[in-house]
């Protein structure tokens, strides 16, 4: 009775949103203005929030407000393509809600909301979120957009652990409808609630996980293309054939070694090095010698021309 009564009390965590849920976000400060905290803050402020940028120095503002203003300009070009009135104002009206800054107190204090999308290192994160203790008001939710590290570890330098979870991101922000809304045992019920319909009002899906090491997509997508490069590198199939497989037998969209090369084998290598060193007893995580080898060459994939395939300047593959 006792486990079945801990897997209720999971459960419960995953009900549908209470009433009492938290609905007085309108300020979300992003620390961090690369490629994920750009999009996080356009679909934000596109969602209506006002939104605080902050990085470390104002040339990466700028290069953050470019990719910003670039990816809405591709939007009004689909939304308002005869309305030219229109385009300006929905532009206007999102930049507006951006201000960018390179003082975390300024733009976190007056924050109902801080999501961290800094490096992935665990001791800059504690020392990030141990500031903004100091400057945040009481009830300010907390939320990492981490694609590897344990929302627990991170939320141990917060002393209010209870506002802590996670809203995990993909990449691009703007098109992915995908978010992973992560709890830990210390997570509250309507801090959660709150993450999960910040999420909604995003016009994002968000779906629940507990959190466990990559979450639900990462967990299951880099064991499935390390068992994918594992084939590879015994000679049972070539990468273009395994990508074919399972493109039209499973109906993915990429196969594997695409996908590998798209996200990066940079990115695909510290997630599971980390795995590796936290839990070296799990046959799911183990490091390809490949990987390792295309990794030290600088071979990233798409990014760099050269991974498992290579590519021409505008990232289409090179057909062999």
């Amino acid at each position: 009775c006792s486990e079945m009564f801990k897997v209720v009390s999971t459960l419960n965590r995953c009900a549908p949103l209470s009433l009492n849920c938290h609905s007085s976000i309108s300020t979300v400060a992003i620390i961090g203005s690369g490629l994920m905290g750009s999009g996080i803050a356009q679909v934000s402020a596109q969602s209506g929030y006002k939104v605080n940028l902050v990085d470390v120095n104002e040339k990466l503002l700028e290069n953050s407000m470019n990719i910003i203003h670039k990816s809405v300009e591709r939007v009004c070009k689909k939304k308002f393509s005869d309305d030219e009135s229109g385009a300006k104002k929905f532009k206007e009206s999102i930049i507006g809600n951006i201000t960018t800054t390179v003082n975390l107190q300024k733009a976190s204090e007056s924050a109902d909301l801080v999501i961290e999308a800094i490096v992935e290192n665990m001791r800059i994160k504690h020392e990030l979120f141990r500031n903004l203790d100091k400057f945040t008001q009481p009830n300010c939710l907390y939320a990492s957009n981490t694609s590897s590290l344990s929302i627990t570890e991170i939320g141990e330098a917060a002393k209010r652990k209870e506002l802590f979870g996670g809203l995990h991101f993909f990449n691009p922000v703007p098109m992915m409808k995908l978010v992973e809304v992560i709890y830990t045992e210390k997570t509250s019920q309507e801090t959660f609630d709150a993450l999960y319909k910040f999420a909604k009002s995003l016009n994002k899906v968000p779906v629940r996980c507990r959190d466990t090491p990559g979450f639900i997509v990462n967990r299951l997508l880099l064991p499935y293309q390390q068992e994918a490069i594992r084939m590879f590198e015994r000679g049972d199939a070539t990468a273009e054939d395994i990508d074919t497989a399972m493109k039209l037998g499973a109906g993915y969209p990429m196969g594997p070694f695409e996908l590998a090369d798209f996200v990066g084998l940079d990115t695909s290598k510290f997630i599971m090095d980390g795995w590796v060193d936290k839990f070296p007893n799990d046959p799911l995580f183990r490091k390809s010698p490949i990987v390792e080898k295309l990794v030290s060459e600088g071979k990233y994939g798409r990014k760099t021309g050269e991974g498992f395939y290579k590519y021409d300047k505008k990232g289409n593959q090179i057909k062999s």
